[in-house]
């Protein structure tokens, strides 16, 4: 709808006809009308006179433009402020007070300095920043509290303040009224005035009334404020808060009344909107415990909550703000039993719109689908009987005078009345809800006056606008009465006070548009009429519009011609059209009664409370509230009388008659207004459309709130701000008179020759509009002529100033220039002379260099000259010997020779004879070889040879480490003697310089490096000894691989004979297979346990080459090995065989060592020296083994299974005793390995000899340890080879009763030889123990 132009006050028209033309010349400012930006400002480049139809700007980009005037074109443009006046915190202080001048302001303190609020007069202007900003805490209230309106910058809490003094000092009820568009900030608004109240007004007592105000606040947000396509948190319902006071204006109570409910959103919401909050924050809540009987999912589940279709808002959290809800619900006293029970009924809601109504085939009835979960969902929660409310949703009942039918609806209809019954529901809860925090909020203490704060929608225009809007706009037209109405009373009081000469000011008036609508044959009439009639037609209710008392209001409605399904309303500056599809039902908020009735029969308490019967409460309501001296607060739609309707009230009558008791009140108290402007439509924080705001700026009030300034005299100032401003203005004899009111009265009457301009008051004066800008321009004026003379006056003081400095600056670098030149010609003659004293030493020190390589030339010559004559005499002599030496050795190879001869022939008769003897003897060697007693022959002084080089070993590494430590000793004696004698040598050279002291020092310092010297050869043949003897046995260890590879072919030739008996039979070849394979696989994992013996031998070596590198090395030498000392800590059983020695070897070579290395590699060693005994073992049971094998076939089969079976018992055995002892060796290995870890960490840890002491102290008691557990092992597996003896010489005493005489003298002759060896072998282990 578009508001017609509002017609211009009398005294407008007045100045119009008498246009000051002067004031447009050149350089003025000018505002002229702009299709994107509404308003663009220009400057007049050439002067203008009257009756030119062409006025010359330019642009703010230097762009001229050619305005247009005339009658038929446009009329001058308006005149921009001084820009002393832009940014004022009061519109009204302006001097041009028209549109773009209000919007410029608004904009540059909204954008530039970000003050988001302007007084225009008694209007708050607040507008929206959407952004978070830091002036509400309670430091800013307090800061506000006890100060004047316009003592302080523009804000909320001064409106606050403003009302709450007023109410104090005048003993009057106040009222703040918030007006705006949706999502122009009304409710924030609000709440931080109630914020104020509640803590400057808290309450005497410790009943927290003050907190319980304010968490009304997210209850009233939860169930009645929704998303839209303008604001996320926007009210869909007015309300009228009142905050009571006592006589000490402590806060004691409140009281809201709420306003026309927005009920269908509960059931449609357009796109990208949202249903109330309070659905989605019980779904976003509805995994907790206490709701799973609620039978909720997410919020897309449902009907009445997905239409939008997004359910979410950007940076609001659902649950985190149902917590707050319930909070505040808690808070005012609403019990969990009744908090389940609003839950209950909101979750009930839900579960109806997803009720499905299925169409017969007909199209005139209906069904709902058997077992649908939703329905039974909803009787469940409300306590009512699935069948009656399955049968009632699908029909109704018709009653006439005589009978009563029960008529089919079609789907349409049904889908329709479910709606209906859901938003019945939600606002009779809405209703209890808002009646129930009243009496939280109520009090028995007598109300001395109160506070109102009314949050009520603005002019809202949609696409699609219907009966809610037409109720909305219908109400801000009649705040927008009472509003222009309060303002025009408050100026002409200023006058009267002033004792101004008062002209009568006309202002528009809105109260046609209100008689269209209230007037009786209005609207609301013609509604309440259609909606008496069964089935009201609308297009009768348009007609009756279009007929009868509507013309005379055609001004401000119109009809459509083209549709008679739409009303054109042109009672706000844009306009609107209301689609009357709606407006009965609406109006008349149809439930079927059947319904109702099935809800009253709840099991359910609190919904069967919902609906009773409260005209008896009504009425005891108002027969109160007239006896009582305040307004009392009550819902806005009183809960109607469902039987009777007749008696029913429309919902339009009940709004009528609510808004005119706000009126009443709001008529009663004293107001004050909060406008709020909405920036931008697309939310952006400090983002100012000029569009939209003066759209709103039309709409609220603010500009005619100018214009009725602007009508009279906008301009005030106090005669001695007046006088303090334009004294510049004045002569030195008018500053003279001691009246400044004369004074002003006097340079008024000389400046301004019009005296209808200007008026003189009480204590201001009053300025028509326009004025303030013409003293402002001759004030400018005075400035700019003092400012010339002052600048004249000034740049000649300048200028003779800059030439004195000049001056003297120039007389200041002749005189540096002249000492400059001075001190220069001195430096040459210096450095001349230092150059030829330069040139003369340099050529002395060259004439004797030449000198010096001349004789020693000459004396090299003859050194070498000397020394080849004494070479060649040398050869000489040499020559003569060797031919003697040559005739010695070959007259003794000559005899030799002879000798051999006769030698050789002795011994080929001596081969001759001994062949013939070793064939006999090879024959029965052959026989020996087959048994296992020649191996054992062979290998029986091994060990104890193996035992006497590690004792020759430990020896030598004991006496390498004795004449180590005394070459430790004497090196550092010799070190500390050194260090002691130059420490002599220093203080004698400081304190005198006797040459002969000196020459007997450096003597004794000769002689000391002399024995150093031979110390350090001492040592190297120790080294050099030391690896002799490794090689040695390095050697022995060569020839123990030999042996042991002899005899591993010895056992490859024993296997190919068992292989060869064993195809004699079939028994013995399956038994003698398995037994072989065995014994092979044993074989290949020695042969893999022997390569890596080698490979880890090899590393070792290189290792300890390596260490012993490091130790002797003199000075400091890194290693070249690139692997780890580290690496020796492995898991895998890596074994070497040079590691033949017993467990003090290993000690020893710690020894040599050093701790913080062996404590690295100590581990390695003793795992290969546990490792070689145990293969040493396995090598002997493995003989056994072949021994028991050659024996079995040497029987031919006699016993073939016994034998077998023993055979296996005893390898099962000896397996398991293996395993025991790799155990045994595993947790040993651990062991020493921890350590091992232990002593590394403390050596690289702390460099100190005490602690590498105490670690080396502590590596070799546990090395001693685990060598004495060794030696346990030792004899275990001594007894057990004894044991393993004993066993088989008892089988080879039964096998020798069967065998041939040739058989038994073998065995007899090996049976005291073993025993006798284990024997020997256990001694000996005993005796290296001690």
């Amino acid at each position: 709808m578009k508001r017609q132009q509002k017609e211009p006050n009398t005294i407008a028209k007045k100045q119009e006809e008498k246009i000051d033309y002067e004031v447009y010349c050149q350089y003025t400012r000018v505002w002229i009308p702009d299709p994107e930006d509404v308003w663009r400002a220009a400057e007049i480049i050439k002067d203008y006179t009257e009756g030119e139809p062409i006025l010359y700007l330019k642009l703010e980009d230097e762009t001229p433009l050619e305005y247009r005037i005339g009658p038929k074109d446009n009329a001058l443009p308006f005149l921009r402020n001084p820009d002393i006046l832009v940014g004022e915190n009061d519109l009204t202080a302006l001097s041009y007070l028209h549109e773009p001048a209000v919007l410029h302001n608004l904009k540059v303190r909204f954008t530039e300095s970000n003050h988001i609020y302007t007084y225009c007069g008694i209007v708050l202007v607040a507008i929206n920043p959407y952004e978070q900003l830091q002036i509400y805490g309670e430091e800013v209230i307090n800061a506000y509290s006890g100060q004047n309106m316009g003592d302080m910058d523009p804000h909320i809490f001064a409106v606050a303040e403003e009302a709450y003094k007023q109410m104090a000092r005048d003993e009057r009820n106040q009222s703040i009224i918030v007006s705006g568009e949706s999502g122009a900030g009304k409710t924030v608004s609000a709440k931080y005035a109630m914020r104020f109240f509640a803590t400057v007004g808290g309450s005497a007592n410790d009943t927290n009334v003050e907190e319980k105000v304010l968490a009304s606040s997210p209850i009233m947000e939860a169930i009645g404020n929704a998303k839209t396509t303008r604001n996320d948190n926007s009210s869909r319902f007015g309300k009228y808060i009142q905050i009571g006071f006592d006589r000490s204006y402590h806060i004691i109570g409140a009281n809201m009344r709420t306003y026309l409910l927005e009920k269908s959103r509960v059931v449609f919401q357009a796109e990208d909107e949202r249903n109330y909050h309070i659905f989605y924050q019980l779904c976003a809540s509805a995994s907790l415990p206490e709701f799973k009987d609620l039978a909720l999912t997410s919020a897309e589940d449902f009907i009445f909550t997905s239409q939008g279709e997004n359910i979410f808002i950007e940076g609001v959290n659902d649950a985190e703000d149902f917590e707050k809800t319930r909070e505040a619900f808690t808070l005012l006293g609403v019990n969990d039993s009744n908090q389940s029970s609003i839950f209950r009924i909101i979750a009930s809601i839900l579960h109806l719109g997803n009720v499905e109504i299925c169409s017969e085939r007909d199209g005139d009835s209906c069904h709902i689908l058997k077992n649908d979960p939703h329905l039974a969902h909803f009787c469940q929660l409300l306590g009512v009987e699935l069948e009656q409310m399955e049968h009632w949703l699908c029909h109704r009942k018709l009653v006439t005078t005589s009978e009563t039918y029960v008529k089919n609806m079609s789907r349409k209809q049904a889908a329709n009345a479910r709606d209906a019954l859901a938003k019945h529901i939600y606002a009779h809860m809405f209703d209890w809800i808002v009646e129930y925090v009243n009496k939280s909020l109520h009090t028995s203490s007598k109300q001395h006056s109160f506070i109102g704060v009314l949050d009520i929608y603005g002019f809202e225009t949609f696409e699609i606008n219907s009966f809610e809007q037409f109720c909305i706009n219908y109400a801000n037209e009649k705040l927008q009465q009472q509003f222009n109405q309060h303002v025009f009373k408050l100026e002409q009081e200023e006058y009267v006070k002033e004792q101004i000469p008062w002209t009568l000011i006309d202002f528009y008036d809105n109260q046609p548009c209100i008689d269209v609508i209230e007037a009786k044959l209005g609207i609301l009439d013609l509604l309440d009429e259609e909606c008496k009639v069964e089935h009201p037609v609308l297009h009768i209710l348009v007609h009756n519009c279009t007929n009868g008392a509507f013309k005379k209001y055609s001004h401000a409605f119109a009809i459509s011609t083209f549709c008679l399904q739409s009303i054109m309303s042109t009672s706000v500056p844009w306009q609107v059209e209301y689609q009357c599809d709606g407006f009965l039902e609406k109006n008349r908020d149809t439930v079927y009664e059947e319904q109702i009735n099935i809800l009253k029969a709840s099991k359910f308490q609190l919904m069967a409370d919902l609906f009773q019967d409260t005209n008896k409460d009504s009425s005891i309501s108002t027969s109160s509230s007239s006896k009582s001296s305040r307004v009392n607060v009550r819902a806005s739609k009183p809960t109607p009388k469902v039987p009777n309707k007749e008696h029913r009230k429309t919902v339009g009558h009940q709004f009528r008659s609510s808004l005119q008791l706000l009126m009443e009140t709001l008529n009663a108290t004293t107001p004050h207004y909060v406008r709020c402007i909405k920036p931008n439509d697309e939310k952006e924080a400090f983002s100012f459309e000029s569009r939209r705001a003066v759209q709103q700026l039309r709409a609220c009030g603010v500009l005619e709130t100018i214009r009725i300034s602007a009508a009279g005299y906008p301009s005030r100032w106090t005669y001695p701000d007046f006088f303090n401003r334009y004294r510049v203005l004045m002569k030195k004899s008018d500053m003279t008179v001691g009246d400044k009111k004369l004074v002003c009265r006097n340079l008024l009457e000389t400046l301004v020759k019009d005296p209808d301009k200007f008026q003189f008051g009480k204590t201001k004066i009053f300025f028509r509009a326009g004025q303030v800008a013409y003293l402002e321009k001759l004030r400018a004026d005075k400035f700019r002529s003092a400012c010339i003379k002052i600048q004249k006056t000034v740049r000649g003081w300048l200028q003779r100033v800059r030439y004195q400095k000049i001056r003297k600056s120039a007389i200041n670098l002749q005189r540096y220039g002249r000492g400059y030149m001075a001190r220069r010609y001195a430096e040459q003659l210096r450095l001349t002379r230092a150059a030829l004293i330069f040139q003369k030493q340099y050529r002395m020190v060259r004439e004797r260099r030449d000198y010096l390589r001349v004789r020693q030339a000459v004396v090299t010559i003859q050194a070498f000259t000397r020394g080849m004559l004494t070479r060649r005499i040398f050869q000489e002599f040499l020559l003569h010997h060797k031919a003697m030496i040559i005739q010695k050795h070959v007259r003794g190879w000559l005899t030799r020779r002879k000798f051999r001869r006769a030698r050789n022939a002795a011994i080929t008769i001596q081969c001759a004879y001994r062949l013939m003897r070793a064939k006999r003897e090879l024959k029965q060697l052959k026989i020996e070889a087959r048994s296992a007693q020649h191996l054992k022959k062979l290998n029986t002084g091994m060990e104890n040879k193996i035992v006497q080089l590690q004792r020759k070993m430990d020896d030598q590494t004991s006496d390498l480490k004795t004449q180590n430590e005394q070459l430790v000793v004497a090196k550092a004696s010799l070190g500390s003697e050194v260090n002691k004698l130059q420490k002599e040598l220093e203080m004698m050279r400081s304190r005198q310089g006797d040459g002969s002291q000196l020459t007997s020092l450096q003597d004794e310092l000769e002689k000391l490096r002399a024995e150093l010297q031979e110390a350090h050869t001492h040592m190297k043949k120790l080294e050099e000894k030391h690896s002799n003897e490794k090689m040695g046995l390095e050697q022995r260890v060569e020839e123990l691989d030999r042996e042991n590879s002899m005899l591993k072919s010895e056992k490859e030739e024993m296997n190919r004979r068992i292989l060869h008996h064993s195809k004699s039979t079939e028994d013995q070849e399956s038994s003698a297979s398995q037994s072989v394979g065995r014994v092979q696989a044993e074989l290949d994992e020695e042969r893999q346990r022997y390569q890596n013996l080698l490979r880890e031998f090899s590393r070792l070596e290189q290792r300890y080459d390596n260490l012993q590198e490091a130790k002797f090395q003199p000075g400091h030498k890194r290693n070249n090995s690139t692997q780890s000392s580290l690496e020796s800590d492995s898991n895998y059983p890596s074994i070497s065989t040079s590691e033949l020695g017993d467990t003090d070897d290993a000690i020893q070579l710690v020894e040599e060592m050093g701790v913080e290395k062996a404590a690295m590699d100590i581990g390695v060693f003793m795992k290969l020296q546990k490792r070689v005994r145990e293969l040493e073992q396995e090598r002997k049971r493995l003989q056994v083994n072949l021994e028991k094998m050659e024996d079995q076939v040497n029987c031919k089969g006699i016993e073939p299974k016994t034998t077998s079976e023993q055979e296996s018992e005893d390898l099962a055995y000896n397996s398991l005793k293996r395993q025991e002892l790799e155990s045994e060796n595993k947790k040993l290995k651990n062991d020493l390995n921890e350590l091992r870890k232990a002593i590394a960490d403390r050596a690289s840890q702390n460099s100190s000899s005490n602690e590498l002491q105490d670690g080396y102290n502590l590596l070799l008691g546990q090395l001693k340890a685990a060598n004495e557990e060794l030696e346990v092992r030792k004899e275990e597996v001594l007894i057990l080879r004894t044991q393993i003896v004993s066993a088989a010489h008892q089988k080879e005493e039964t096998t020798n009763q069967i065998e041939t005489n040739n058989v038994p003298e073998w065995t007899n002759s090996k049976k005291p030889i073993d025993k006798e060896e284990a024997v020997r072998a256990y001694h000996g282990l005993c005796e290296s123990k001690k």
